[in-house]
């Protein structure tokens, strides 16, 4: 890993479309419930596209949240590893943003200012009609997933410190 390098966390996802917003949301946990050191970006993507090009080219490595459409359990959690990205394992488009993630490292590639390491926690969403809120099936997967991005952050040293609740 070079160590110019940032750590991202990022969360891709459409806040108005129910368990579609779960990067979002999760994103926003992992702020509101840890303090992590300046060399970690924790980024709500939204819907960003190509825009997160920058962000992406600045870190390595990249863990991103997301949903994911594949013909799973709704709520059921699925890794994708950097060899997964390079073998072509997961599908170019892994949820119905306008351009998807792998399209943009694919960019940043051309570039040659991809990350090295890109893992994704994703999770397959339940109901995508309007709404603010997750489902049932998927809410409970917000602390998982960033408990899963935590425990990889310690694996390469980053121990964020967990925020005291305010009285």
């Amino acid at each position: 890993m070079n160590s110019e390098k940032k750590i991202g966390i990022v969360g891709i996802g459409n806040l108005i479309c129910g368990d579609e917003g779960f990067g979002v949301h999760t994103v926003r946990y992992l702020e509101e419930n840890y303090i992590f050191p300046d060399n970690v970006i924790i980024q709500d993507a939204g819907t960003a596209g190509i825009y997160l090009s920058p962000l992406l080219e600045e870190c390595d490595p990249v863990f991103v949240i997301d949903v994911v459409d594949i013909d799973a359990e709704p709520g059921s959690m699925h890794y994708y590893s950097t060899e997964d990205v390079k073998l072509g394992n997961i599908q170019t488009k892994m949820s119905p943003h306008q351009l998807g993630m792998l399209e943009i490292l694919e960019i940043c590639k051309l570039r040659d200012a991809a990350p090295e390491t890109v893992e994704f926690y994703c999770v397959v969403p339940q109901d995508l009609d309007t709404s603010l809120e997750l489902s049932n099936t998927v809410a409970p997967r917000v602390a998982e997933i960033a408990d899963k991005v935590l425990a990889r952050l310690e694996e390469i040293g980053i121990k964020p410190e967990k925020r005291q609740p305010v009285s």
